[in-house]
């Protein structure tokens, strides 16, 4: 499976893509100065990306952060034979390895489309360039990082629960939307159960609505 190269779409898209989404989160975590809006529209590139191919592939450095605009990605490793999901994101949502990218060491997952999307994406050089050169812009990285660590402790929360159906209640509480948009084994490999338990359990839940 090869990774698409985020460079590569970027040529055949308009020179200057609409990053108004990505404006719109950005200015909800923090406000955005005049002259960051004017850094990102002059440095973030558009990219559409078909399902199942990989951002990221384990082994790779991650040299970029994605946003999505449209479509759905998930984390996933490998153990063996084993293919476990570790997260699933869609629309307004930020995508990259925070290890790789920030260590610049090998990434230890890998990153998958799920669904055909349409991505915008910016190199870490260039978000390194606006954490010196403008200072305010770390209140910016500061709030999303605050964000994906709450959703990270989520994730561990529900991989603490031993019950199955605690585990599919807390996903639908958090990301009942993708309960039925994204494929079923994913979701069940990100809860940590079998596709056979995952439906018995489904069926229960509708039984009872």
């Amino acid at each position: 499976m090869n990774q698409p190269d985020p460079q590569g779409p970027g040529k055949d898209s308009p020179s200057a893509p609409d990053i108004t989404p990505l404006l719109t989160v950005l200015n909800y975590f923090h406000p955005l100065t005049p002259e960051m809006e004017s850094f990102l529209k002059a440095h973030v590139t558009a990219m559409s990306v078909r399902k199942r191919k990989l951002l990221l592939k384990e082994g790779n450095h991650c040299e970029h952060v994605y946003f999505i605009v449209k479509g759905a990605v998930r984390g996933f490793t490998r153990e063996g034979q084993k293919d476990i999901t570790t997260w699933i994101v869609v629309e307004n949502e930020l995508v990259s390895s925070i290890l790789s990218l920030n260590r610049q060491e090998p990434s230890i997952e890998n990153i998958q489309v799920l669904e055909n999307s349409e991505l915008l994406v910016i190199r870490n050089e260039d978000l390194q360039r606006m954490y010196e050169e403008m200072p305010a812009f770390n209140y910016v990285a500061r709030k999303l990082l605050q964000h994906y660590y709450a959703d990270a402790e989520r994730r561990a929360f529900i991989a603490r629960l031993t019950k199955a159906e605690n585990k599919y209640r807390h996903f639908l509480r958090h990301h009942e939307p993708l309960a039925n948009r994204i494929p079923l084994k994913y979701i069940a490999s990100y809860l940590g159960m079998t596709l056979e338990t995952l439906s018995r359990v489904r069926k229960k839940f509708s039984s009872r609505a």
